[in-house]
């Protein structure tokens, strides 16, 4: 198959090629296998192996899926020698930018409606983000290669194994901040259910890491909360009721 990039600002295609590569290498069938690509091209292009398999997300997971999920990330994070890792650009969804994305999504109140669980998890919400060390949570624990995108569209199943596709944002990032994107991506309140718990119950984390973790499930709760509301860029794409239950997961998480 070939994908061809309308976007090229964050070096998209470039990051792709480059990340299959890497796979291909150290991981061989975790990602469609690069074939061709012109990065010159107006759009640019990659050329790559087609991966059958059905996207978890809208799917019922059940613990196979997520043990099968966790050995995906754990390959991706794992496979790729450190000194080749750390070599990498940053991802484009990185941890800092993250953080200012909340920051900023905070500072410009958006119009959340009237529901006062909403309300409430907003100033809750805020006065955590308000008290936030970014100093110490932006302080990379394990760099990996980072997916960057948390979306369960981007992880195949296929009867037996999970696979992986859509490596246009990634790069050099974080264990604790892929493990949070994975667990707090709006893609997982679709119809079906996810179990994020159980999904990291699968990784051995140190209590450290684990905080960080849970931080930056905070970061994005709180950041997909501030989008859903009326008129926001997430709304649409998500189904009625949406904000709400975003909003008792926030607080479950700030709890």
């Amino acid at each position: 198959m070939t994908k061809r990039f309308v976007s090229a600002g964050r070096g998209e295609a470039e990051r792709e090629w480059r990340a299959l590569r890497l796979l291909a290498e150290h991981s061989p069938g975790l990602a469609p296998r690069p074939i061709d690509a012109d990065l010159a091209a107006r759009p640019p292009y990659v050329v790559m192996s087609r991966l059958a398999g059905t996207p978890l997300r809208g799917m019922t997971t059940t613990r196979r899926h997520t043990a099968a999920m966790a050995r995906a990330i754990g390959a991706l994070h794992e496979a790729v020698p450190r000194s080749v890792v750390a070599g990498l650009p940053p991802a484009s969804w990185n941890p800092a930018a993250a953080v200012a994305k909340a920051q900023a999504l905070r500072e410009s109140r958006p119009d959340l409606g009237a529901d006062p669980t909403v309300a409430g998890a907003y100033a809750a919400g805020a006065k955590w983000l308000d008290g936030l060390d970014t100093g110490r949570l932006l302080g990379i624990d394990t760099p990996v290669l980072g997916l960057a995108d948390g979306n369960l569209a981007n992880y195949l199943w296929d009867g037996e194994r999970v696979r992986l596709v859509d490596f246009e944002d990634s790069g050099r990032s974080d264990r604790a901040f892929e493990l949070a994107e994975v667990a707090e991506h709006i893609s997982a309140r679709t119809p079906g259910t996810f179990d994020a718990t159980a999904l990291l119950g699968e990784f051995d984390l140190p209590g450290a890491v684990a905080r960080r973790v849970r931080e930056f499930r905070r970061v994005f709760a709180y950041s997909w909360m501030l989008m859903l509301g009326p008129g926001g860029p997430a709304r649409d794409r998500n189904p009625p009721g949406t904000l709400e239950r975003q909003a008792g997961r926030l607080l479950d998480l700030l709890g």
